[in-house]
């Protein structure tokens, strides 16, 4: 998720033809000055971000108006707090004006306008433009380029927020390091260059922003209850800055913790803390997945407020073309991950050595062996059973010794557990010569060659396994 602190000039491919921007004064829209593509010049000298840093030009790396606004509102808020008593309603009202702000970033910026996974009347997006004003994180216009950077480079070094530099240059780092023009991924933004509110928004971003972030909670816990000085620290202020690292955690936490229920290509996780403290946007995993979707959770315990604000505002008109992934396609990803763990858990388990490398004995040489060695022949498989406990009494194992007791393991004297063919699977040495599918194992074909997991691991599954016949044998009718 994006989060500049204030609009700046954009590395996005501007340039639409001369014909495009006739029809644009036309229609009478402002536009965005078109930036001309940049030519690699290799007389040009390096950016300061390709050279080492020195004492000399250390500070010639950094961001400075984003440094010192990102460091002056903590210090401010701190010294607020210290200063300032908190009243009852202004803290209740910082808590709405939070969620007011919160929402102009999730509901608008980001699912609205960065992503277009439905469309707004003009009231909603008045009303997420101010929020997101409210929350101080740059344009529409320059959130959304870097956001669609973000999916398009994801953990790449064209991604603005590469989690793979470093929990802090994801969470701000990225911003308070000036970023190198020629290494940031570009993105296609010209849909939002042709809206006209977008652009209007752009250009007017620092005024709109000062007013919604610092002068509308000044006033309004002003003139309501006469608390001017707590509205400013503290619903503006201390609610700035809550809203800022929020954000910021979708960066970072929410590609370092948490689940992946839907893909794994890329580190975006599942989160919980960072939903709740975000309206929704912790649910990053999914995001990542179906990021044209306008719903950041699915089921009742995923923490997703932003959808159902934007669901309720479908109901009386103001949002529509709410954009959902098909549910067959959502639930075929979370198999598939599911399967992925299951694999990884099979991988750490002993399922035998496999047949296609075991030795092949002939079958004098099985008996022969079994004269010294309690070896035990099932479906053309030799077990050497020492050590193992038989739960029917070790004179009835004793019994089977030398011989092929394929019959009576699948029902000629008993019917054995699913548990017990896993467990004789250990026991195997070697196939012997001529028996049942041992040369269709050998030769790596036929339908008793199990499936390989994600991991190239043997998958043998309930009923599959080479001592279990079937139909099984049914067992002698008692006397």
């Amino acid at each position: 998720m994006s989060s500049n602190v204030i609009p700046q000039g954009s590395n996005a491919s501007l340039n639409p033809t001369s014909g495009a921007e006739n029809t644009l004064r036309q229609r009478k829209i402002p536009t965005v000055p078109v930036v001309p593509e940049r030519r690699f010049d290799p007389k040009a000298p390096k950016h300061i971000q390709e050279q080492p840093w020195t004492l000399k030009n250390f500070w010639r790396h950094f961001n400075w108006l984003h440094l010192t606004l990102l460091f002056s509102f903590p210090c401010i808020g701190i010294y607020g707090i210290l200063t300032t008593p908190l009243h009852t309603k202004t803290l209740i009202f910082s808590f709405i004006y939070y969620v007011f702000s919160g929402l102009g970033i999730t509901g608008g910026y980001h699912r609205l306008w960065a992503h277009r996974s439905y469309k707004a009347k003009q009231p909603l997006r008045w009303f997420f433009a101010a929020g997101g004003a409210a929350a101080f994180e740059g344009s529409i216009r320059w959130w959304a380029r870097d956001h669609r950077a973000h999916h398009r480079y994801t953990d790449t070094d064209k991604d603005p927020y590469n989690v793979k530099k470093g929990f802090w240059y994801a969470h701000i780092g990225w911003m308070i390091i000036l970023q190198n023009p020629r290494r940031i991924g570009r993105t296609d933004i010209s849909d939002l260059n042709t809206d006209k509110f977008v652009v209007w928004n752009h250009r007017y971003f620092i005024y709109l922003a000062t007013f919604m972030a610092f002068v509308v909670p000044s006033l309004v816990c002003g003139f309501l209850w006469g608390d001017f000085r707590g509205g400013y620290f503290y619903a503006g202020v201390c609610r700035l800055v809550f809203v800022h690292h929020a954000t910021f955690c979708v960066n970072s936490l929410a590609h370092l913790i948490g689940s992946q229920p839907f893909d794994d290509t890329n580190s975006a996780r599942n989160h919980y803390i960072t939903a709740l403290v975000t309206l929704g946007e912790g649910n990053h995993n999914y995001h990542h997945a179906f990021p044209n979707d306008y719903r950041n959770g699915l089921r009742w315990y995923e923490y997703d407020p932003t959808k159902i604000i934007i669901w309720l505002c479908s109901l009386v008109g103001l949002a529509y073309d709410l954009n959902t992934f098909p549910q067959n396609e959502i639930e075929k990803g979370r198999v598939q991950q599911e399967q992925k763990v299951l694999d990884r858990w099979r991988a750490r388990l002993n399922w035998g050595t496999p047949l296609e490398v075991l030795p092949v004995m002939e079958f004098e040489e099985f008996l022969e062996q079994s004269k010294t060695r309690p070896l035990i022949l099932i479906n053309g498989v030799v077990h050497d059973v020492t050590g193992l406990q038989h739960p029917g009494g070790q004179g009835l194992l004793r019994s089977a010794f030398g011989k092929d007791a394929t019959a009576a393991f699948n029902g000629g004297v008993y019917e054995h557990t699913n548990g017990a063919h896993n467990l004789l699977s250990t026991y195997r040495i070697a196939v012997v010569r001529g028996g049942m599918e041992v040369e269709v194992w050998k030769s790596g074909a036929g339908e008793k060659i199990p499936m390989k997991d994600t991991f190239g691991q043997r998958i043998v599954r309930v009923g599959d396994q080479p001592t279990r016949l079937q139909p099984p044998i049914e067992a002698a009718a008692a006397n």
